[in-house]
């Protein structure tokens, strides 16, 4: 399958101009230099992107440019970049050319091809800080946009014995299946499609590093499939953020225990009432 790919330049910062564009259907981002560029598949994109995107212009300054791009040669692209992932002595995340991590608690091995969460990104490194709190053993987890599938991957590493991992892409679906056999895992279950794919199942742990607009309207439901005192982790939002995802988090029955940030994005740990 073929991609699109974007190439945004802007004169302010790219991180608050992905938070914009991760409401579009953009399969996976990759920052440059002096530019970010954003991918999406062919039988993603529709004739009227360009034209929400020329409207966004109105709001948030930044000139593009498109041009098609082999899906192969992006996997060469994204091996031939792809860099260790070193999250204090917690968690080391690697590709299967690199070598062993032997001075880490844990080693998860990916081969992330066209799917997000590696754990370059601020919001996937803050999920697996915030995850090194919990308690995982004989737990339920949810990961919800599973992208590469290494929350799940790790949360099953930590203990847990039944995990659910989500994703709307078909391209992380199945990346996240590769991956959990590349990693010796059994315990996740892995389904294409929204959150209704999961719904009928009561959590422990949810895992939600998604976007600011699907967080907000998926409150409620998550409330639902969340034990009391159960744990929800959320990112893919932006510090700009915070009041308003917070005021619906206590609408739905959550407090805060504890946020991170990191290159102005947030990530916070949630506790169901």
């Amino acid at each position: 399958m073929d991609y699109i790919k974007y190439r945004f330049q802007n004169q302010k910062d790219n991180e608050i101009l992905l938070a914009f564009l991760s409401e579009f259907p953009f399969n996976t981002f990759q920052e440059q230099e002096d530019s970010l560029d954003a991918f999406i598949s062919n039988a993603d994109y529709y004739s009227s992107l360009d034209e929400e995107l020329e409207e966004l212009k109105s709001r948030y300054p930044f000139t593009f440019q498109k041009e098609t791009i082999e899906y192969q040669n992006w996997n060469k692209i994204w091996e031939s970049n792809f860099q260790v992932i070193k999250v204090g002595d917690y968690c080391g995340i690697r590709a299967d050319f690199h070598d062993p991590l032997p001075n880490f608690k844990h080693e998860i091995i990916i081969n992330p091809k066209m799917a997000f969460g590696t754990g370059h990104h601020a919001t996937t490194f803050m999920m697996i800080q915030s995850m090194e709190s919990l308690d995982y053993q004989d737990t339920k987890c949810l990961d919800y946009g599973c992208g590469t599938g290494v929350l799940a991957i790790l949360a099953a590493k930590e203990g847990s014995k039944d995990i659910d991992a989500v994703d709307i892409e078909e391209a992380s679906y199945e990346n996240t299946l590769e991956n959990c056999t590349r990693n010796d895992i059994h315990a996740v279950n892995t389904y294409c499609g929204t959150i209704e794919a999961v719904n009928s199942k009561e959590y422990d742990i949810i895992l939600a590093n998604i976007n600011r607009n699907v967080i907000l309207d998926s409150f409620p439901q998550l409330a639902k499939m969340l034990k009391p005192k159960g744990k929800l982790l959320i990112s893919g939002f932006i510090a700009e953020d915070e009041q308003v995802v917070l005021a619906k988090a206590t609408q739905n029955d959550f407090k805060m225990l504890k946020k991170l940030e990191k290159n102005n994005w947030l990530c916070i740990t949630l506790e169901r009432f």
